[in-house]
């Protein structure tokens, strides 16, 4: 670590502990909810953590959809929750209490892999217990976040909310220029012409190119079971491009343009149940006083180029809005 960093660390860790400490142990115990309050909450059980009547589960889809990051005392799992999600589908199939899925939206997209596990799981909830799902729209659900979508059985946006971005991208960054300037020397020892992807050619993008045609293909079958339309009706769409709300009810890639509270109002009314479950995670002690406190940290050169060789996505196969990033 450079002087610089542990002048940084040391004026952090002054600063924050001084006014965070406190704070922090006052509120170790509360839980980080990812929605809105609803009316009419229904009461817990202790051992399972699920209402003692009729409901329906809310389960929230924000953030990039990718593997779940497993949190410590010191660092929350923020953001999309993965394996946890998965796990609580699971609960909701064994739970007579249920009555139906309510997911509320707000992702730019993300992994294939998570994208489709999570569809198929949602698709294995409904043929299991015969019970509904459907998808509020907030800000936005694109891609990856529209893929999901096609396991409800109604749709509803909010009127600014932008989704669509039916399609698939796989990229990455080209830093050779960049370690040349920091006098950064790569080389690489392969057992075959395509081991090496950072040497890319043209036929190693031809290659990347059919990946992600096939990938594009599975979108397109989603979208089509979904909305019951045809396969070239939807890649007549299925370009790119992003839509708002009502574009997309005109081309009829979502059912209706509603507020939250008229979507929830509708559920109950057609379920039978006024109350509403929420998915929650609890929020370590400390994470709040050290996310902060690395947020000032100075970083190494190494550090920013690993933090832009991440955002890239490291070659991954995506159902990702780019231009929402």
């Amino acid at each position: 670590m450079s002087k610089k960093q542990i002048t940084g660390l040391i004026i952090a860790v002054i600063l924050f502990i001084v006014t965070g400490v406190i704070s922090v142990f006052t509120n170790a115990a509360v839980t980080k909810t990812f929605m809105p309050d609803i009316d009419n909450m229904a009461l817990s059980t202790k051992e399972q953590n699920t209402p003692i009547e009729n409901y329906i589960a809310v389960i929230p889809i924000t953030g990039t959809i990718e593997a779940q990051k497993e949190g410590s005392v010191f660092e929350t799992s923020q953001g999309y929750q993965h394996q946890t999600i998965l796990d609580f589908v699971d609960q909701l199939m064994s739970d007579s209490y249920n009555q139906g899925i309510l997911l509320y939206l707000d992702t730019p997209g993300g992994a294939v892999y998570e994208s489709d596990e999570l569809y198929l799981k949602l698709e294995e909830y409904k043929e299991t217990t015969g019970r509904q799902v459907w998808s509020y729209m907030s800000h936005m659900a694109a891609s990856g976040g529209y893929y999901i979508a096609m396991s409800s059985d109604k749709i509803y946006a909010n009127r600014n909310a932008i989704t669509g971005s039916i399609g698939v991208i796989i990229s990455g960054v080209d830093m050779s220029g960049l370690y040349e300037k920091l006098g950064i020397k790569y080389y690489s020892a392969t057992s075959g012409d395509y081991k090496d992807s950072s040497k890319m050619n043209e036929e190693q993008m031809q290659i990347l190119q059919g990946m992600v045609d096939e990938t594009y293909e599975q979108f397109v079958e989603i979208v089509s079971k979904g909305r019951n339309m045809s396969k070239e009706d939807v890649k007549k769409l299925a370009d790119g491009r992003i839509y708002t709300a009502a574009q997309a009810k005109e081309k009829n890639l979502i059912d209706e343009i509603a507020a939250y509270e008229e979507v929830t109002t509708l559920m109950r009314q057609e379920l039978g149940t006024d109350q509403f479950y929420e998915m929650e995670v609890k929020e370590p002690a400390f994470s709040t006083l050290f996310s902060q406190i690395e947020k000032i940290i100075p970083k190494s050169e190494a550090e920013v180029l690993k933090d832009i060789k991440e955002e890239q996505k490291n070659g991954r196969l995506m159902y990702y809005a780019e231009q929402l990033q």
